[in-house]
């Protein structure tokens, strides 16, 4: 594992194109189901349950090198909302840019010629870890840890929270995402048997119906 390297790939400074997206906090600040630095908490723990955990195992077994084509229809059958889907693959491609950039692999030029408009992001981290020299564990922490300091970030500017209070949320949250990366990193390691379909698919229908209605609103400050 290279240390340095993982601290690239979950640096929010990182060209991947994550500053656009709020991961549901835009529509959940507008409903008031986030208003406050508690509330934040509460929104992000249970994003981190249910779609960090789907993401980070799917990140976690492209970094095993299991097939991204097999991943990727398995992340497509996880992600019932068309707007997610969408989301996804646009950063996916985002941030496919700036791997082969940053980490010049086959691997990464493979993933681009096979998926020409985007793989699903997740996917995409996990063969950029791979190819960064990081393992499933690395993938899977970062991917659950984007799945909680997007929103953190985006509240900051949707409610002027203070980024002191953000951050706090975020740190009292490490000890359960370290828990969801390992659980994530474990079930990668089972789909080398037992195939994609094994990986988990928890779902937060919240974050679909939202996701749905916020594509549609004529003005808004985050893309997803």
């Amino acid at each position: 594992m290279s240390l340095a390297a993982l601290l690239v790939l979950a640096d929010g400074r990182f060209p991947a194109g994550g500053h656009a997206h709020s991961g549901g906090a835009e529509a959940a600040c507008r409903a008031g189901r986030i208003h406050d630095a508690a509330s934040l908490e509460d929104f992000c723990r249970g994003r981190l349950h249910t779609a960090g955990l789907t993401a980070a195992a799917l990140a976690g077994a492209a970094a095993l090198g299991l097939d991204p084509a097999e991943l990727d229809a398995a992340a497509d059958a996880r992600t019932p909302s068309h707007a997610l889907r969408t989301a996804a693959r646009r950063l996916g491609r985002q941030l496919l840019r700036a791997a082969r950039a940053t980490w010049p692999d086959p691997a990464l030029e493979e993933l681009a010629a096979a998926f020409p408009r985007g793989a699903h992001q997740p996917v995409v981290l996990g063969v950029t870890a791979r190819a960064a020299g990081l393992g499933p564990l690395d993938a899977a922490h970062v991917a659950a840890y984007e799945s909680i300091g997007g929103p953190a970030t985006a509240t900051v500017r949707l409610l002027g929270l203070d980024p002191f209070e953000a951050s706090g949320v975020l740190a009292r949250l490490a000890p359960a995402l370290d828990a969801v990366a390992g659980r994530a990193a474990d079930a990668a390691h089972r789909a080398l048997l037992e195939g994609a379909g094994s990986l988990p698919a928890v779902s937060s229908p919240l974050l679909d119906i939202t996701a749905e209605a916020h594509a549609a609103w004529p003005v808004r400050l985050f893309a997803s």
